[in-house]
């Protein structure tokens, strides 16, 4: 039960140092190439020089207003795309587009001199910071290294929870503003015995809510949390509250439903494999912290006493969020689901 996300499209445009953020698709984009745009102006982003006519090598595809787009080009957002051979071919059309859109867009950003904006050249410094480091670190602890089929075993063997004795819970769930969570309501759910009589008691108070239906099982959820839904009988209500909105939710079904060694394999090897970089990649830091001398100019942001203190005069701070560590490290596509992943099979059905 994640709260909503509002999401912007963000539009990172390279050459010349244009950059900048917009909250509309360019006009040029038609529909099927909104999934094209979206990544490609994501991903762009390259070293420009003072002509933007700079010689680009390879075959040409198409010219822009004497802007040549080739195949190197191409082969390169189809590679950052993850396409397969197969589906580089299905799609190179409309990746080709897509670079035409962006070329147009790129020029028509060059005349504005978007790229001398505060804000953009600040945009553009933070990327070139990001790629910097993470080529760093990608060369530091080198390619990901697969498990052995026996610890994909001795993890599947050792986590049944996620796997041979996997729960799953349908749930009904009420879902209305917190604000709406009054001592009343409270009340009201702990003396009803389904969630209509509830919906009952909303209606007659003209309470705003929705319905929903979901299924989560103990390889998405945390082991506390599947503790406690596995000990409560079938249809007790519980509240759980969510920033600014709250649920009530009743379970209506739990069902076994187990993963076999065959199925969760691909996904537990995955899982050590991100689990393995990310330990070297945090002994890298440590190692840096370890003989930088750092110093905190402003004492309000300097790490508490049990942060501990590092060789040369190094602060090491606590452990951020995973959250603020993706953002200021620029960790990668893959921590989305990392905590997913470390749940065993989340999204197997």
């Amino acid at each position: 039960m994640n709260s909503e996300d509002t999401i912007l499209d963000t539009y990172h445009f390279a050459g010349c140092g244009a950059a900048f953020t917009s909250r509309r698709r360019p006009a040029a984009a038609a529909p099927g190439l909104a999934w094209a745009l979206a990544l490609l102006f994501t991903l762009a982003l390259s070293g420009c020089g003072n002509e933007r006519s700079a010689a680009k090598p390879g075959q040409a595809l198409a010219s822009v207003n004497g802007e040549e787009i080739t195949v190197l080009q191409l082969n390169e957002e189809l590679l950052r795309l993850g396409l397969s051979g197969p589906q580089q071919g299905a799609a190179g059309k409309q990746v080709l587009q897509a670079l035409i859109d962006r070329e147009l867009l790129e020029s028509e950003a060059a005349e504005e001199k978007i790229e001398r904006d505060p804000k953009v050249m600040q945009a553009i410094e933070r990327a070139r910071s990001l790629i910097i480091a993470q080529a760093y670190m990608q060369k530091r602890i080198g390619e990901p290294q697969l498990p052995t089929p026996a610890e994909v075993e001795d993890y599947f063997n050792k986590n049944p929870q996620f796997f041979a004795n996997r729960k799953q819970f349908a749930m009904n769930e009420l879902i209305f503003a917190a604000s709406a969570l009054t001592p009343e309501l409270r009340a009201a759910a702990d003396r009803a015995r389904s969630l209509e009589e509830v919906a009952l008691f909303l209606d007659a108070r003209k309470v705003k809510y929705g319905r929903a239906q979901v299924t989560r099982s103990t390889a998405d959820l945390t082991p506390q949390l599947s503790a406690k839904l596995l000990a409560m009988p079938k249809g007790q209500l519980f509240v759980v509250k969510e920033g600014e909105r709250a649920m009530l939710i009743s379970i209506a079904e739990v069902r076994d439903a187990p993963v076999t060694l065959e199925i969760a394999a691909p996904q537990i090897s995955q899982y050590l494999s991100k689990r393995r970089n990310n330990a070297l990649a945090a002994a890298e830091i440590q190692r840096l912290r370890g003989s930088a001398s750092i110093a905190y100019l402003n004492k309000d942001y300097a790490p508490g006493p049990e942060a501990g203190v590092g060789a040369g005069a190094s602060k090491v701070a606590a452990p951020l969020p995973q959250a603020a560590k993706a953002a200021a490290a620029g960790a990668g596509a893959g921590d989305a689901d990392k905590a997913a992943l470390e749940r065993g099979v989340a999204g197997l059905k």
